[in-house]
């Protein structure tokens, strides 16, 4: 995630969706299914937003419409309706969170973090989505089994009302090596382990492939070993967090491919910062190169 994404996370309001239930739910289930002209599709694609966030969100939708995919991450509910006008799918949705640093690991941010969700599950249900973003924290100081055992005390409040609507709080894993020191959630193993305690389909991982590259590495293994707590993944090259062409270090055909293996229907989305003056040529490059 870069400063860009960091600030419009935080500058986020949660709105009032003014979707239609029946029609916005259509349109998500034409996203997840329809085919798409001139891909093979194996690989539901979708883009984060704030990467292309010097292009107006109407025109950003209708290019992506037109490049034939069918959905875009990390949108909030005030924008939802121009994504409905273009027929896309909000694929990862956000604005319930308080920060990247401030996160479901510590205790003093629960009640507001309870209030924030509370409030946008169903408003998430409601538009037909199905994804809602949250972060664990900073260590600050705490150590891993606390940092779990907080992160549990909190989101067992919550789980009950996300399974009730059919949302997944997805929480994504950052390197703490290069963009987010300090950020508790920052290995697989981690995440595995909140997602077997807390035991509920409403909670899983957003399985970022640029970070855990930097923090980890071995993609491929953890996605084949661990990708029934995944529910969405994100790409970048490394190192920089720009194209995923060859400059760069992952083959990321093959980690597409170990990813249609596991049977994943969910969503792929590009997060790339792109480095080229021809943006959205670089985004249809990224498309090409992960549709296996």
């Amino acid at each position: 995630m870069h400063t860009s994404r960091r600030n419009a996370l935080k500058t986020l309001a949660l709105g009032t969706a003014t979707l239609v239930l029946d029609s916005t739910r259509l349109l998500g289930q034409q996203a997840e299914t329809a085919g798409t002209p001139g891909w093979k599709g194996r690989i539901n694609q979708s883009v984060c937003r704030w990467c292309f966030d010097s292009i107006p969100l109407e025109e950003f939708c209708r290019t992506v419409a037109d490049m034939g995919l069918p959905a875009i991450d990390l949108v909030g509910p005030k924008d939802w309706p121009v994504l409905q006008q273009y027929g896309l799918y909000s694929s990862m949705c956000n604005g319930a969170e308080i920060g990247l640093t401030r996160g479901w690991n510590d205790p003093q941010y629960h009640e507001t973090l309870l209030q924030n969700y509370t409030e946008m599950i169903p408003l998430v249900a409601k538009a037909g989505y199905r994804n809602l973003i949250c972060f664990s924290g900073n260590r600050n100081g705490m150590d891993d089994e606390s940092g779990l055992q907080n992160c549990v005390t909190g989101l067992q409040q919550l789980l009950p009302l996300a399974e009730k609507h059919g949302v997944v709080i997805c929480m994504e894993l950052f390197n703490s090596k290069v963009d987010h020191k300090d950020y508790m959630c920052d290995k697989s193993a981690w995440g595995i382990e909140l997602c077997k305690r807390l035991d509920s389909e409403s909670f899983k991982l957003l399985y970022d492939i640029y970070h855990m590259q930097i923090n980890e590495g071995d993609i491929i293994r953890t996605i084949r070993d661990f990708h029934p707590y995944f529910a969405h993944y994100h790409t970048a090259g490394v190192p920089g967090r720009h194209e995923i062409d060859e400059t760069q270090e992952l083959n990321y055909p093959a980690i597409m491919r170990a990813i249609v293996e596991t049977g994943f229907e969910g969503y792929v989305a590009q997060e790339f910062i792109p480095v080229s003056t021809d943006k959205l040529g670089a985004l249809r490059k990224a498309v090409e190169i992960c549709d296996v």
